[in-house]
């Protein structure tokens, strides 16, 4: 905003604790902060921002939860009526797929931990939804549709809190009629739970310097559709992962397949974001999956009811940075505790949540405030989110280092050894490059040609954004920061032949002939917030920021 001094003085609110985010995690806190309280009979007042319109509206995920952190949490939760965990595994199956045939897997072969009995096929939205009834019952202030923008500091650099972005500002900067001065939301100590490659935990990593002692951080996008499908076709509780097809043997990722209750199928793809080849497109890649003659027929005669995509924090133990800092800590896929193999991260998120949230009531008790609460830092790790990283570190490096066959094969030896023996053959491996700088020049790769979609099992980007329900305030500030237009020409365009028009699973971006030059062209209303443009592009020019409150998609369900 060009008057930036004439802004009116944003209010303020304080509280004991301030949380970013109402997904597994930020709500795991909020509950155990409100728990402990109560334990002792005092008070420690919570409020819980999201950027969605509701609770659960941006929340996207497999999901097979892992009920280890629920059971905690809510005690008894097996016995309500209402709760979301209505699907108990009751088959597992793992498939390579060929580009006309599938092997089926052992599953007596497979690593303990890959065996989801015990686990629950889940709408992750849905267990948010939950949880936030149950904050909000022991007094957790929820304000969604409010996007926290800011951190906030004070003089000795501590962070004292965030504010909410101002509301009513044109896409040319200045406040529109609408225009309302955003919120400052004031607390002993700040938990930034935004998710995967969240806005303000990057800002955090950077000015800490968390990330010094860490291995780079490594992701992937995870695409997702639910689909209604033949009543004869449903097998409630079925699980079933893939990899090879119609990825080659270099390209990391895979696929799910779960069913859930009411004949539906959820159904997602990922692609490992450290890809070589700038022409694949992982949107193409799973329109193609969907076509297998081992999954097509789940899907023949269903309809397709959502859609959506997310970025996924691949990293694991070695690539967390460290989690505490002045003021606050950095929770669930904020700091990267997903277990890559078991593309499970929900049960870390909300472990991660309950220890931070414990560790903050000790301090809130002794009477700190705005130190940084490093005893969450001690902790992680000898937890049991640190114990469930450990078993599996090794095998996102050896997938990406030794490609698919032999990587996966000797992954699954890893993780055998760390299950019988408490040890690994190969120490920790480090990843090596970040996933931007392992894009290829476009000279150096073979143009992929992606069959056009036939509009009963494959579809385009622009109708599956429809079902996303995804929409932004048109006039507004474009959330898509572009550095530098020159080097986006020259080099994402010139060198690596455009791959933000096919990285991006909702497109977002397009380069446009005008007056005989090429102009790079951002749809942000499109954008789904997955993420993977502040990840992938080969030169990090494209910055990912918070729209306006409320703004991005809206899944009911996801």
């Amino acid at each position: 905003m060009s008057a930036a001094a004439e802004l009116p003085e944003r209010e303020s609110m304080e509280f004991d604790v301030v949380i970013v985010g109402a997904g597994p995690a930020g709500l795991a806190a909020a509950i155990r902060l409100k728990e402990i309280a109560a334990e002792k009979g005092e008070d420690i007042s919570v409020v819980v921002l999201e950027k969605g319109s509701e609770v659960g509206a941006h929340i996207l995920s497999g999901a097979v939860v892992d009920p280890i952190a629920v059971d905690r949490l809510v005690p008894g939760w097996r016995e309500e009526a209402d709760h979301p965990f209505k699907t108990p595994v009751t088959e597992d199956q793992f498939l390579v797929l060929t580009p006309g045939a599938s092997i089926r897997l052992p599953n007596f072969a497979m690593p303990k931990l890959m065996n989801n009995h015990g686990n629950y096929v889940v709408s992750l939205g849905n267990v948010c939804r939950w949880l936030a009834a149950k904050a909000e019952a022991l007094g957790v202030e929820i304000y969604p549709g409010f996007a926290a923008s800011e951190i906030l500091y004070d003089d000795a650099g501590a962070v004292i809190g965030v504010a909410t972005g101002d509301m009513g500002v044109g896409r040319d900067g200045e406040p529109k009629d609408s225009f309302t001065r955003g919120m400052a939301l004031l607390a002993k100590y700040t938990l930034i739970g935004e998710g995967v490659r969240g806005s303000l935990a990057k800002q955090l990593i950077a000015r800490y310097q968390l990330d010094k002692d860490a291995d780079v951080p490594k992701f992937g996008i995870g695409i997702k559709e639910l689909w209604q499908v033949d009543p004869a076709k449903h097998k409630p509780g079925l699980v079933q992962h893939s990899f090879g097809w119609p990825l080659d043997l270099k390209t990391g990722g895979g696929s799910f397949l779960y069913h859930i209750e009411d004949n539906q199928v959820v159904v997602g793809f990922v692609v490992h974001l450290n890809y070589e080849n700038p022409y694949l497109s992982p949107f193409e890649e799973f329109q193609r999956f969907k076509t297998h003659p081992k999954i097509r027929g789940v899907f023949e005669g269903g309809k397709r009811i959502a859609y959506g995509a997310r970025a996924i924090t691949e990293g694991g133990f070695q690539s967390v940075p460290k989690v505490s800092f002045p003021g606050g800590a950095l929770i669930g896929c904020s700091a990267g505790f997903l277990n890559v193999p078991r593309i499970k991260g929900s049960h870390n998120a909300m472990l991660s949540g309950m220890l931070a949230a414990e560790k903050i009531a000790e301090a809130i008790a002794a009477g700190r405030a705005h130190d940084e609460p490093i005893e969450f830092e001690r902790a992680w790790r000898g937890s049991d989110i640190g114990k469930d990283l450990k078993k599996v570190r090794n095998v996102k490096p050896l997938w990406s280092k030794l490609g698919t066959i032999l990587g996966v094969s000797l992954g699954g030896l890893d993780m055998w050894t760390n299950e019988l023996f408490g040890f690994s053959l190969f120490g920790t491996l480090k990843h090596g490059k970040t996933d931007a700088a392992s894009l290829k020049p476009a000279a150096e790769c073979t143009p992929i040609v992606y069959p056009k979609p036939d509009g009963k099992i494959s579809f385009d980007r622009l109708s599956s954004v429809f079902l996303s329900n995804t929409n932004h305030e048109e006039d507004q500030p474009i959330h898509l920061k572009l550095a530098d237009p020159a080097l986006q020409k020259s080099s994402e365009l010139g060198t690596f032949a455009g791959p933000s028009t096919r990285y991006c699973p909702a497109g977002v971006y397009e380069w446009m002939e005008k007056d005989g030059d090429m102009t790079f062209v951002i749809n942000a209303q499109n954008c789904v917030h997955c993420k993977t443009c502040d990840i992938k592009d080969p030169n990090g020019n494209i910055t990912w920021t918070t729209p306006e409150g409320a703004g991005g998609p809206n899944y009911p369900n996801m």
